[in-house]
């Protein structure tokens, strides 16, 4: 019996226990500081009417000013705690989103996500999630103070002057309304914004990967001149919603002095006809202001927020993308790991299109790989070879059709164990900027320096090793910058040699590489594909005629198949390209 993985909810902004507890108590610690301000102007109206008006000493006045300064000196260590508890709960949900979006962005896997630009993930990944900080810090504590203090300052003052109440009840809601109606327009602009950013850095960076290209064809000045008009257009949009913002700003700062002055006047004029004792008049004076404070609170954190949300609305399209994408997994124990022996892989009526209702890449495809044997693609570009090795490595899940492993069906098995059983060198090897030793240790880290001396020997690469300026230390740069052809495909075959997989896929590990750099890879690969199952797909002939069995495919489907000299003996399409390669020793 299979059960379906749980999915992850499509909204990013899942909150876990710990970071709710954070904010609740963050919203806590605002709510009594809210109250010891309303005790601190209590206490107080109270000193200032008994040495004015009271005649109170020294010694009257002094509990009531000790009381005082504790409550300040309370409110303000209180409002300092709340906002390091928010702080810390942003950055548990920061690790909560990252973790999560990197998860998604792997579970895609490469063919999926090469359809999103490098640099705009990175912008999202990193000043995305950053811009999460304040939509969480700030905003979503202030939603609930924008409630708990000014109703707890409310009721202080209804009890002190119920006519005081009426008014900071018909003023203060036109703060939260303002808010409503500027935040079609401060949202829009945000929006704006948030994806012009990452747009410019997508250009950015491509700009820097192409920069060698562009100048070698003169075009590095159209190119700055490029990126100048998209940092313009980004300038024009951000001072757009600085705009929105300073004056919402104003706005909101407008409406609270407003409503403070009518609750002032409207005391004066009484006090001043003594229709209300002084130390009320006073204590609502001074509690008038912390009435609104929270509501501009609000409106300051909902502008700060914004980036947020885009962020999250980002981060939420790419999540749904994903969602139920994921196989589902057998529950099985026996199921639970694929065969650590060389396994026997059959694919049966293989069918996947890369767009819905497209032309398919592979058709109907019957292919078997024996157990510790070489099976070898060979075809024209478009054929489907590199789609095979896509759907084997599970980067992409068949249309129709299964694979099976050991008798067991390959979409039944978890794609992470399935892949530890693989070991994959592709045409392109990609090398991550670090050291030769740090891109070795990704295929196993827990291995030991003997053991990646023995890989580096089975790959031919141990010399040239160690003729780098610093060895194994010698950093290679963002994709092997620093390594010919030749020595970068040698280090990824170390790499397989290191992750000692039963199941090895070679995409065209002999592309682009001289004759005196194909010939060591080719003796590296005779090596590590001893005692493997493996799948071959060849660029030059050259490759597969030591292969077990070879399959020609042309146009997604398989049109012959059998061993080198069957081939060649039959006169068929095999046979043609090779005499049109120039035969084969």
């Amino acid at each position: 019996m299979s059960v379906q993985r749980p999915r992850s909810s499509t909204d990013p902004l899942v909150l876990t226990t710990r970071a709710r507890l954070r904010i609740s108590a963050s919203v806590a610690c605002g709510t009594v500081a809210g109250a010891l301000a309303v005790v601190q102007f209590i206490l107080l109206g109270r000193a200032v009417d008994g040495a004015f008006l009271g005649g109170w000493s020294l010694a009257d006045l002094r509990p009531g000013l000790t009381w005082l300064a504790a409550a300040a000196i309370g409110r303000g260590l209180v409002s300092w705690v709340g906002e390091v508890l928010a702080h810390s709960a942003a950055g548990v949900v920061k690790v909560s989103l990252r973790d999560g979006l990197v998860a998604a962005v792997l579970r895609r896997g490469p063919r999926r996500i090469a359809d999103e630009r490098a640099g705009e993930l990175t912008h999202i990944l990193v000043g995305g999630v950053e811009a999460v900080e304040a939509y969480v810090s700030q905003y979503l504590p202030q939603v609930a103070l924008a409630w708990t203090v000014p109703l707890l300052v409310l009721m202080v003052v209804l009890a002190l002057d119920p006519l005081s109440a009426v008014v900071l009840i018909a003023t203060g809601p036109l703060i939260p309304l303002f808010m409503y109606l500027i935040g079609g327009a401060a949202r829009e602009r945000t929006r704006r914004q948030f994806v012009t950013l990452s747009r410019l850095s997508a250009r950015f960076l491509d700009a820097i990967h192409a920069l060698p290209m562009l100048t070698a064809f003169g075009r590095a000045a159209d190119e700055s001149a490029a990126i100048a008009r998209a940092s313009e257009r980004f300038r024009a949009i951000t001072m757009s919603v600085l705009r929105v913002a300073f004056l919402s700003a104003l706005a909101l700062e407008l409406l609270a002095t407003i409503g403070v002055a009518i609750v002032a006047v409207e005391v004066g004029l009484r006090l001043l006809y003594g229709r209300i004792a002084f130390r009320s008049a006073f204590t609502v004076l001074l509690l008038a202001p912390e009435f609104y404070r929270p509501l501009r609170n609000l409106g300051s954190a909902f502008h700060a927020g914004l980036a947020g949300r885009e962020a999250l609305a980002r981060i939420r399209a790419l999540n749904t993308e994903q969602a139920g994408a994921t196989a589902p997994v057998s529950s099985s124990p026996s199921q639970a790991a694929p065969p650590a022996t060389p396994p026997a892989v059959s694919m049966r009526g293989l069918s996947f299109a890369y767009r819905e209702n497209g032309p398919p890449a592979v058709r109907n495809v019957h292919l078997e790989i024996p157990a510790g044997r070489t099976l070898a693609l060979v075809g024209p570009s478009g054929s489907g070879k590199t789609t095979i090795a896509r759907l084997l490595l599970r980067f992409l899940d068949p249309d129709a059709g299964v694979i099976l492993v050991g008798g067991l069906a390959l979409d039944a098995q978890d794609p992470e164990q399935w892949r530890r059983r693989v070991a994959w060198v592709p045409q392109q090897p990609y090398l991550f900027h670090g050291t030769v030793l740090e891109n070795l240790l990704i295929a196993r880290p827990g291995a030991s320096m003997a053991e990646v001396e023995r890989a580096l020997s089975h790959a031919h690469a141990g010399a040239f090793v160690r003729q780098l300026p610093q060895g194994l230390d010698t950093p290679v740069g963002e994709r092997g910058q620093r390594l010919s052809g030749g020595q970068a495909q040698r280090i990824a075959l170390a790499r397989a040699f290191l992750k000692d997989a039963p199941l090895l896929i070679l995409d065209e590990p002999t592309a682009q590489l001289d004759p005196e750099n194909e010939q060591a890879v080719r003796e590296s690969m005779a090596s590590l594909c001893a005692g493997r199952s493996v799948l071959l797909i060849a660029h030059r002939l050259t490759t597969v005629a030591d292969a077990d069995r070879i399959a020609v495919l042309a146009e997604g489907r398989v049109v012959e198949h059998g061993t080198h000299r069957g081939l060649l003996a039959a006169g068929g399409r095999y046979a043609a390209m090779v005499a049109a390669y120039g035969g084969l020793r």
